[in-house]
């Protein structure tokens, strides 16, 4: 049995805690099927309101089944997250490609929209992204929450000094989009340092994206107003 204060000995990240509110990453979900709606048809999946609305019902399904905080371990709500990411990915990863398909065969296209469906889709990437981050990193937010894994897959700053932040922090969402925000800016690791291969591959690749996404738009934007 665990002496008196014990417990809180080990900082948050480590032990057992209330979980985070589902509330924020709702929000960017909802912003990043919001965005996939905004694209044209030519950049989005020939029925382009399956994957969002497929997105929408599994989301709404998690929100009915642990509305509040995602301290739950379930092997249902961890497949429907894990499907939930996968969906998000996948639209934006297809539009991702259709925007390069486009950009590639010279289709005509103005540099305003240009630049406007490049900017959606690399702010669907963040999102995205942000949403994998959060959903693997120590076996997702509930096994996080159960303090379940000690080894982390990404290593935030008040891991390394747990001084320097409140005794009750531990990475959420907005940790992760952090994290995808600056990878996609910076294409390298900033604070946050990718440990397991699976972080660095998924940061590679959001990289890569980001990177052909805007190499590729600015290069054409310059070309159409040249």
């Amino acid at each position: 049995m665990s002496a008196p204060g014990e417990e809180h000995s080990q900082p948050a990240w480590r032990r057992q805690t209330r979980g985070e509110h589902r509330f924020p990453v709702t929000v960017a979900v909802v912003v990043a099927i919001g965005l996939q709606l905004a694209l044209p048809d030519r950049m989005v999946p020939a029925s382009r309101y399956l994957l969002p609305a497929l997105e929408l019902v599994v989301l709404i399904g998690l929100v009915v089944a642990n509305p509040f905080r995602l301290d739950r371990q379930s092997t249902v709500l961890r497949v429907g997250g894990l499907v939930l990411t996968g969906l998000v990915g996948l639209s934006n990863g297809w539009s991702a490609v259709l925007l390069v398909l486009d950009l590639v065969r010279g289709r005509p296209s103005g540099p305003v929209a240009l630049l406007s469906a490049g900017a959606t889709i690399w702010l669907t990437n963040m999102l995205s992204f942000a949403l994998v981050f959060w959903e693997l990193d120590r076996g997702g937010p509930a096994a996080r929450a159960a303090g379940l894994r000690d080894a982390p897959d990404f290593l935030f700053a008040q891991m390394q000094s747990p001084e320097m932040a409140p005794p009750d922090w531990e990475p959420v969402y907005l940790d992760y989009l952090y994290l995808a925000f600056t990878n996609a800016t910076a294409f390298s690791p900033t604070d946050v340092l990718p440990l397991s291969r699976w972080a660095k591959l998924a940061m590679m690749v959001q990289s890569a994206v980001s990177l052909i996404v805007v190499v590729l738009v600015v290069a054409r934007a310059i070309n159409v107003l040249g």
